[in-house]
């Protein structure tokens, strides 16, 4: 895993290659369909660009709230890093099934050799041996490609040489020594909910530990009130630890809540700690604070004698449920 993070930006040399390119045209939206890693890039596309018409799957069949005269102007695109995750196949095949335009992305497996077999558009994505989680710049690329987004594209490539993972080692080291032996709950605006959320599944598949996410302005509606410590309460409050992503760029009606709700929550008692999101650029600021939590994932796996890479627990549920 250590090796994962510090080679992370190399990702951005990557030049994605789509098979079948000539299947493609211009698409109104996009629907990607994937598990886990493999929708994070989805994701993130969201806050690079919130007016882009994408949605995202992740389960088994089709948007159940799509209206059939849409899907003859959406690209469907199945995302898979090992090729072989069972929802996604499922709604590669239901797309089918429907008519639609389809393409993928994946290393290998059954679905890579369905779109062979189909002749759809593919991105066959490097075989290097990380999990899906550590593989977001190949992955981000690819769909950059296949909708088309060729100056972006160019601009995401740069991040190869000015994206330099061990500078934020330190910060992240910090960050997993004040959150030992509590539960992150990562907060940020919903224009980066995708950001907190990938905070969180860092702290799942390598820290191995429970997080939590929620956004503003909705969890001061709900969540908040969760949290106003009283003494019949303060022993199911004491171990959570809640990080503020901070943008700059947030609406300044964001920022002050994020203000209020940390004084809120210091006063009670309760840990907090902000991190600032910065960077030159969207792309900078999104994946310079994902490398903070990749690190201070690593970090708390490492305090706690755990291992960092693998994520045997959902090796066995497969397993199960064969």
């Amino acid at each position: 895993m250590r090796d994962a993070i510090n080679n992370f930006a190399k990702q951005f040399e990557y030049d994605p290659v789509v098979e079948n390119s000539g299947m493609l045209k211009h698409y109104a939206g996009f629907i990607v369909a994937g598990m886990g890693g493999s929708h994070l890039a989805a994701d993130l596309l969201r806050v690079w660009r919130p007016e882009l018409d994408i949605v995202v799957q992740s389960d088994y069949g089709f948007p159940a709230d799509l209206k059939p005269e849409w899907l003859e102007h959406m690209l469907f695109i199945a995302s898979s890093y090992s090729g072989n995750t069972e929802e996604a196949i499922d709604a590669y095949h239901e797309a089918g099934r429907k008519g639609m335009a389809r393409a993928v992305i994946a290393v290998g497996g059954a679905l890579l050799a369905a779109a062979k077999k189909d002749g759809v558009p593919y991105v066959q994505l490097p075989d290097t041996g990380i999990q899906p989680r550590s593989a977001l710049g190949f992955s981000f690329k690819a769909l950059l490609k296949i909708i088309g987004e060729d100056a972006a594209l160019s601009e995401i490539s740069k991040r190869a040489s000015t994206l330099r993972p061990s500078e934020y080692e330190a910060q992240g080291r910090e960050l997993a020594q004040k959150l030992n032996g509590c539960v992150p709950v990562v907060y940020s605006s919903a224009r980066n909910a995708a950001i907190a959320y990938n905070w969180k599944i860092k702290f799942n598949e390598t820290g191995k530990i429970p997080a939590f996410y929620n956004v503003f302005p909705e969890l001061n509606h709900n969540e908040m009130t969760g949290f106003d410590v009283k003494d019949a309460t303060k022993d199911l409050s004491r171990n959570f630890f809640f990080i503020f992503l901070k943008d700059a760029e947030d609406d300044a009606r964001i920022l002050k809540r994020m203000e209020t709700t940390e004084r809120l929550y210091r006063d009670r008692g309760l840990k907090v700690n902000v991190v600032e999101m910065r960077g030159a650029d969207v792309f900078e600021k999104m994946f310079s604070s994902l490398l903070v939590a990749d690190w201070a994932a690593y970090y708390t796996a490492e305090a706690y004698g755990l291992e960092s890479e693998q994520v045997p627990m959902a090796e066995e549920f497969k397993k199960l449920i064969a």
